[in-house]
C-alpha cells in the first residue's frame, strides 16, 4: 500500500524539527560576552602593540568556533588561527573576514583553496612554499603571505635550524609569497624552572638572525602560547597565540615539581562556558545496594539517588566515576558508580526539595559553589584543554551575548 503524501510530509516535518530542537534535558551555556571580556583581558595585558591571533582551533576548544569567531572580530581580533583548511572554510562561509592562521600547515592539494580564501598557512618544507608559489602563480596573486614555523626543541613541526637555509633558499625563489610571519612553539612554558624554554628561547633568536641573514624582516614573530603570555614576558615580540585563555583557563604553573601561582602569574580570565542538565528519575536504594555497571558503589546507609542523562558519550570523563562531583539545589552532590555513556547517578541524600526535572550543573559555578575545568582534569589525570574539547557534538551550545 503506497504511504500517504500527507504522512510523508508529517514525518519529513518532525524529523526536521527534531534536527533543531535537543530533546535531551543536557546543555552547554556560552557566554560570549565573556569571552570578548577574555580578548580584551589579554589584550590589554600584553600591550596594544602586541598582536593577539585568537586561537579557535578544536571548535574553539569545543566551544563553537563560528559563533566565538563572529563575537573575538566584533571584539577588535584581527587573527584567528586554526589547525587547518577544514577549520578555516566553515569560518570564512560564516562572512570571518579576519586574517586566518593555519598553524599545522596543509596537505597537498589544498594550496588553491587556501590562496582563493585569502588563508595565511604555516610553512617549513620546500614542498609547501613550492606548491604554494605554484598556485599563486596560476591564480594571479601577486604576494601571498606565509608564516615560517621553526622547531627549536619540541620536536613535532617545524624546521630544524639546521635545515633553515635551504627552506630560505626556497622562499628566496618564490615571487609570489611574501614571508610575512616566523613562529615556534614552547614545549614547558608553564614549568618556571625548566632549561628547556631558555634553550629554545636561544635557538630561536639564532633561526631568526638566520632569516634577516637572507633579507627578510618578518612583520609577526610569535612564539608565546596561553602560559608564556602570561608567564614569560621576554617571549610575546610582536604576536602571542592565546588559546585556552580566551575560554577562561590556563595551566597551573609549577616550579620544583610544585604548583605555584599568584603575583604576576595569574590573568583575570574567566570560564565561559557552563555544562548542565537536568534529573531524568529518582531512586532510593537501601544500605548495601551496588550502584551501576560493576557495582563500583555500594551504599552504606539508605540513598537517594538522582540519574542524570549525561555520560561519556556527552564527553563527560569516566574518570569522574566515584570521584566527581556536581551542583544541584546549591549543594554539592557526588558522582556514585561507574559514569555510563549516557547516564550517571549522583548522591542527593540529604540535599531539601530534589525532584525530577531539577537543574544541574556539571560545570560551572552557583551561589559560591564552583566546579570547573581544571577540578575535572585533575581527577581525571588530564587538562583543562582535554575536558572541554572533549564535549561532544550531542551536547548543544547555546550562546548569550
Amino acid at each position: 500500500m503506497p504511504v500517504h503524501p500527507a504522512i510523508i510530509a508529517t514525518v519529513a516535518t518532525t524529523a526536521e524539527t527534531l534536527s533543531r530542537v535537543a530533546t535531551r534535558p543536557t546543555w552547554a551555556e556560552v557566554s560570549l560576552a565573556a569571552l570578548r571580556q577574555n580578548f580584551r583581558t589579554v589584550q590589554k595585558h600584553v600591550g596594544a602593540n602586541v598582536t593577539v591571533c585568537a586561537v579557535v582551533k578544536a571548535d574553539a576548544y569545543g566551544h563553537g568556533a563560528v559563533e566565538c569567531s563572529r563575537a573575538l572580530e566584533a571584539e577588535g581580533a584581527r587573527w584567528l588561527g586554526v589547525t587547518s583548511l577544514d577549520e578555516a572554510i566553515p569560518l570564512r562561509e560564516a562572512g570571518i573576514q579576519s586574517n586566518i592562521l593555519l598553524m599545522t600547515g596543509f596537505w597537498r592539494g589544498e594550496e588553491s583553496e587556501i590562496v582563493r580564501l585569502r588563508l595565511t598557512p604555516t610553512v617549513w618544507e620546500p614542498w609547501d612554499i613550492e606548491a604554494l608559489e605554484k598556485a599563486t602563480a596560476t591564480l594571479g596573486v601577486v604576494r601571498h603571505p606565509v608564516h615560517l614555523k621553526v622547531d627549536t626543541g619540541m620536536g613535532r613541526l617545524g624546521v630544524a635550524v639546521a635545515e633553515l637555509p635551504a627552506v630560505l633558499d626556497a622562499l628566496k625563489q618564490a615571487k609570489h609569497l611574501a614571508l610575512e610571519g616566523l613562529s615556534t612553539h614552547l614545549a614547558s612554558s608553564e614549568i618556571m624552572d625548566t632549561p628547556s624554554v631558555a634553550d629554545q628561547e636561544r635557538a630561536f633568536e639564532k633561526a631568526r638572525e638566520m632569516v634577516r641573514g637572507v633579507g627578510f624582516e618578518p612583520s609577526f614573530v610569535h612564539v608565546a602560547n596561553t602560559s608564556a603570555v602570561i608567564s614569560r614576558r621576554e617571549t610575546w615580540n610582536s604576536m602571542v597565540r592565546p588559546g585556552v585563555a580566551l575560554y577562561g583557563y590556563y595551566l597551573p604553573f609549577q616550579r620544583a615539581g610544585r604548583e605555584v601561582g599568584g603575583g604576576t602569574l595569574r590573568l583575570a580570565v574567566k570560564p565561559i562556558l557552563t555544562w548542565k542538565t537536568r534529573i531524568l528519575s529518582m531512586r532510593h536504594f537501601a544500605a548495601n545496594h551496588p550502584l551501576g555497571y560493576g557495582g563500583s558503589f555500594v551504599t552504606k546507609a539508605r540513598t537517594q539517588v538522582a540519574v542524570l542523562p549525561v555520560g561519556y558519550a556527552d564527553g563527560y570523563n569516566r574518570q569522574l566515576s566515584n570521584r566527581g562531583r556536581v551542583m544541584v539545589r546549591d549543594h554539592y552532590a557526588p558522582i556514585v558508580g561507574s559514569i555510563s555513556m549516557d547516564l550517571t547517578l549522583v548522591d542527593v541524600t540529604g540535599i531539601p526539595g530534589v525532584s525530577v526535572g531539577d537543574e544541574v550543573i556539571l560545570l560551572g559555578t552557583c551561589d559560591g559553589l564552583s566546579v570547573d575545568a581544571l577540578e575535572h582534569a585533575r581527577l581525571a589525570n588530564s587538562s583543562p584543554y582535554e575536558i572541554l574539547c572533549n564535549i561532544s557534538k550531542r551536547v548543544p551550545r547555546r550562546y548569550s551575548s
